[in-house]
C-alpha cells in the first residue's frame, strides 16, 4: 500500500510581522528595548514572523483554532468533503492546554467533521513529523484511506512580556558567542505562530502532483543525552530534569518554570553532529547519496546552523548543493513542529516540482536530541 499527500494548507496568523515591530506585539520588557535583539536577528536571519496577536499582545487566535483553519483550507472549507475525512493527527509543542489534547481540541473546532481517530503526538519539532508518521502507518496498514496531518504552533504567548522573565544578558558575550543567544531572549526574537495540514491518501491525484512517502524515520538519543531544552520543569545540577509538579505554586512563578529554556552547552556540541551520524547511517542502508537527492528541506531554528548542516551533508552524504536546499525560515519564522509542513506547502504550490523528482526532510529536535527524516517522490 502507497501512501500520497495529495494537498497541503496553511494558516499564518493576521499579517506577517517584521523586524522593527516584534516589540508592538511582544511589548518591552522594563519599558525598555531589547539591547539583544538586533543581534540575534542578524545570527537567525528571520525578517518577518506570524503572531497570533494583535499589537499590545492580546490573544487573536488559540493553537487548536489556527489547526483548524488549516484543516479546512485544505478542503476549501467543503464541509462535504471534511466529513470523508477518517483520521486527524495533530503535532504540536505548545498546546493551548495540557488536557484535553491538542488534537481533539482541534477536532472541535470542526463541526463538519464526523466522530473520527483523533491522535495528539507531543514533543517539540519531531512532533509534527510524528503526526504525519501516524497518518502515514495508519494508511500503510489499511486502517483508513484519507488522513489528515497537521503541524503547528502558539508560542507567542510565552514570548510577551508580561510572562517573560528577563534574563542577564552581556551584549559582548552575545557578539562572541552565538550559542549564548539560544537562551530564552534567543528564543523570544526567533519563534513564530501558524499552522499546517496535509491530506493523505492511498492514491495520487489523477491531475496535478502528489507527493508520495518513499519512508519516514526517526530517532533519539536520550538513552545517553541529557536534557537540552525544556519547558514545564527545571533543569538540576545532576542534569536530571525536576517537572512542574513536584514546584510549589510559588516556585512555579519565582522560577520561571512555565517559560522555554536551553542548555546552550549540550546545544553547540551535539545538536549537528548526531543529526549526521542518522544519516550516514540512512544512506548508507538505503542505498542513497547526496546525488539522488533534488530538493533538500531541513528544518533549522536559526541561519546560523545552515552552514553547519552543509558540512555535516558533506561529510555523511557526499553534499547536498545550496540551490537544492528549500527553506523559508526567514519569511515565516521558526514555527517548530508547523516547519517542515510550511516548507513541504510552499515548495509544493510553487509550480517547481516535477514528476520523479526526490524531497529530502531532515528535523532535528533539541529537547533530548530526537531526529526525523522522510523521503518523498513527486508523482
Amino acid at each position: 500500500m502507497s501512501v500520497y499527500i495529495n494537498n497541503t494548507a496553511v494558516f499564518l496568523p493576521n499579517e506577517p510581522v517584521p523586524n522593527d515591530d516584534m516589540e508592538l506585539y511582544l511589548g518591552y520588557i522594563n519599558d525598555k528595548p531589547s539591547k539583544s535583539k538586533n543581534i540575534v536577528l542578524r545570527n537567525n536571519g528571520i525578517i518577518n514572523r506570524y503572531y497570533a496577536l494583535a499589537k499590545g499582545g492580546k490573544s487573536t487566535h488559540t493553537n487548536a483554532q489556527m489547526t483548524a483553519l488549516a484543516v479546512k483550507a485544505l478542503f476549501n472549507n467543503n464541509a462535504e468533503e471534511i466529513k470523508k475525512m477518517e483520521l486527524l493527527s495533530c503535532g504540536t509543542s505548545s498546546p493551548d492546554q495540557m488536557m484535553p489534547s491538542h488534537g481533539v481540541m482541534t477536532h472541535g473546532w470542526l463541526p463538519e467533521a464526523e466522530a473520527i481517530e483523533v491522535v495528539s503526538p507531543s514533543g517539540v519539532c519531531c512532533a509534527g513529523m510524528h503526526a504525519l508518521k501516524y497518518a502515514y502507518m495508519a494508511i500503510k496498514t489499511g486502517d483508513v484511506k484519507l488522513a489528515v496531518a497537521t503541524g503547528s504552533e502558539r508560542f507567542s504567548g510565552l514570548l510577551t512580556s508580561d510572562v517573560f522573565e528577563e534574563e542577564a544578558q552581556k551584549l559582548k558575550e552575545l557578539t562572541d558567542n552565538p550559542y549564548i543567544a539560544f537562551q530564552k531572549d534567543f528564543l523570544r526574537w526567533m519563534l513564530s505562530d501558524g499552522a499546517s495540514a496535509f491530506l493523505m491518501t492511498d492514491k495520487p491525484n489523477e491531475t496535478g502532483i502528489s507527493l508520495k512517502i518513499e519512508w519516514i524515520e526517526g530517532v533519539s538519543y536520550a538513552n545517553e543525552m541529557e536534557t537540552c531544552m525544556y519547558m514545564g520543569g527545571d533543569k538540576q545540577a545532576d542534569g536530571t530534569l525536576k517537572g512542574f509538579m513536584d514546584y510549589t505554586p510559588e516556585e512555579i512563578m519565582t522560577k520561571s518554570i512555565f517559560s522555554v529554556k536551553q542548555d546552550i552547552s549540550l546545544l553547540s556540541d551535539n545538536i549537528v553532529p548526531l543529526g549526521g551520524k542518522k544519516i550516514k547511517e540512512i544512506f548508507d542502508r538505503k542505498g542513497l547519496t547526496a546525488k539522488d537527492i533534488d530538493h533538500f528541506l531541513p528544518h533549522i531554528s536559526s541561519n546560523f546552523f545552515k552552514s553547519k548542516i552543509y558540512d555535516l551533508v558533506e561529510i555523511y552524504g557526499g553534499g547536498i548543493p545550496y540551490e537544492k536546499w528549500f527553506i523559508n525560515l526567514y519569511t515565516v519564522g521558526n514555527v517548530g513542529a508547523a516547519s517542515v509542513y510550511l516548507m513541504i506547502d510552499e515548495l509544493f504550490h510553487s509550480g517547481k516540482l516535477k514528476k520523479g523528482e526526490k524531497i529530502l526532510l531532515l528535523v532535528p529536535e533539541s529537547s533530548r536530541f530526537s531526529y526525523m527524516y522522510a523521503l518523498l517522490t513527486v508523482c
